[in-house]
């Protein structure tokens, strides 16, 4: 079995980070001359390959190197902004100049303005969030090739591939301020994806497999995506259709990150004061059984959604979003904290590995305990409403009798509201997915209404 290529980190991110500090310098001193009352500024860097197989030849092959800056200034409470990927003293002036004149014709917004200077990061610690790779193309491809091959040997019915993909990043983000804040991290993400096509008698079917990480040597080895990809693919053909019916409903953990992710929309400040939210006026309230737990951890060492500070320089914090199934927090800029009346949370650009508390069981044992009902593998369409909670998907999975596994189910339907899924969750399972900034195991829900035939 061949292992993932794994190469000495470099001593210092491969970037001028120097130089970005100083043209973040530049464009806040160009604010300040032309009349700019306050002003923010961003540098980002960022450098890559990635590699695309299918059938054992290569179907792309790129390396890139982008870089951009962007300014916002106030004159007052009006604002605007410019960005350019040129970073020639020229360029940057006349950027600066074009986010001016923006802010001297826009309409003054009193929730404008950079986030409160006490708020400022003060100390930005190391999070362990930059692992160069130095992988060669050919060894980039060889490990595409790889990945694809295993997924491809693994069963006899794998009957054609949508190919295999490799990824590796670093990148650089500077940010600064007139508040007098500078802050910068180095940051890398590595990835190995395979998709893989199944076919028997009754038809087609598709499934993937994927892993991620900011240091190589944490990655699955590229022979084990691809039999990931491989089972999946082979355990969804025979699928069948279901009737009508209301039973418990597990959501396998990658699936359940969604509904996580659709409790971080109803709790985001720009729909809470908009009032477009089922979860307004709902902080205090119980939303989860009182088992549940839901929280923040932004500074864990080497983690995906890891940063020491939000885009606009705010420290990011530990923190509960739910506590013993209470909402204890919303998501919050500052403009949103500002428009209802809050402080920001820390969560300019979203929210840093947020967690929820598991059970100590296994999938096996949420499996047994659910007796019969269906296990979600996949969901598709744009069927949930955040301003009313309604909640209608299309799904496929398997049904489950006595604890067992009877066969692959397609083409059904999913209903319910978020308010009653997650009342209704019984228990979580420890198969903790970590692939992402928001974290969960499997979840076992009470009941649903699953439409099929």
């Amino acid at each position: 079995m061949s292992q993932t290529p794994v190469s000495k980190p470099a001593a210092s991110p491969a970037f001028d980070t120097e130089r970005s500090i100083s043209v973040v310098d530049d464009m806040l001193a160009e604010a300040s001359r032309l009349g700019a009352s306050a002003a923010e500024a961003a540098v980002n860097v960022e450098a890559g390959l990635s590699v695309n197989v299918r059938l054992g030849e290569v179907d792309t092959l790129e390396h890139n190197r982008d870089k951009g800056l962007g300014i916002t200034v106030y004159f007052g409470q009006r604002k605007g902004s410019a960005s350019t990927s040129d970073f020639s003293s020229k360029a940057i002036r006349e950027t600066v100049q074009a986010a001016c004149d923006i802010a001297r014709f826009t309409e003054a917004d009193d929730y404008a303005g950079l986030a409160d200077a006490a708020l400022m990061a003060t100390e930005i610690p190391d999070l362990d969030l930059y692992h160069p790779w130095s992988i060669s193309a050919e060894q980039a491809i060889e490990l595409a090739r790889d990945c694809e091959a295993a997924g491809r040997e693994t069963d006899a019915r794998i009957s054609n591939s949508e190919g295999a993909m490799f990824s590796s990043h670093d990148g650089l983000r500077v940010y600064g301020n007139s508040h007098g804040f500078r802050g910068h991290y180095p940051r890398s993400r590595h990835s190995l994806s395979c998709t893989l096509i199944g076919q028997d008698d009754k038809g087609m079917q598709r499934d993937y497999w994927y892993t991620i990480a900011r240091n190589p040597a944490e990655l699955e080895d590229a022979e084990v995506v691809g039999r990931k990809a491989a089972g999946r693919t082979v355990s969804r053909l025979g699928a069948r259709r279901l009737g009508t019916c209301q039973v418990p409903v597990i959501f396998q953990a990658d699936v359940a990150r969604g509904l996580l992710g659709h409790l971080l929309g109803a709790i985001n400040g720009n729909a809470l004061y908009r009032k477009a939210s089922f979860l307004l006026d709902q902080q205090g309230k119980q939303v989860f059984p009182a088992s549940v737990r839901i929280d923040e951890r932004p500074h864990l060492k080497g983690a995906l959604g890891s940063a020491p500070f939000d885009n606009e320089g705010v420290t990011t914090r530990a923190r509960d979003v739910v506590q013993a199934g209470i909402l204890e927090g919303y998501v919050l800029d500052s403009y949103a904290a500002r428009r209802l009346g809050m402080q920001s949370t820390g969560n300019a650009g979203g929210v840093h590995n947020l967690f929820i508390n598991h059970d100590s069981v296994s999938f096996e044992d949420l499996q047994q305990h659910m007796g019969t009902g269906l296990i979600v593998t996949e969901v598709m369409g744009q069927g949930v409403n955040t301003v009313t909670g309604d909640y209608s998907r299309g799904a496929s999975g398997f049904w489950v009798e006595n604890g067992e596994i009877q066969y692959p189910v397609e083409e059904i339907t999913l209903a319910s509201t978020l308010q009653s899924m997650y009342q209704g969750v019984q228990a979580i399972a420890s198969d903790v997915d970590r692939r992402g900034n928001i974290c969960t195991g499997s979840w076992l829900i009470d009941q649903m209404t699953v439409a099929g035939e």
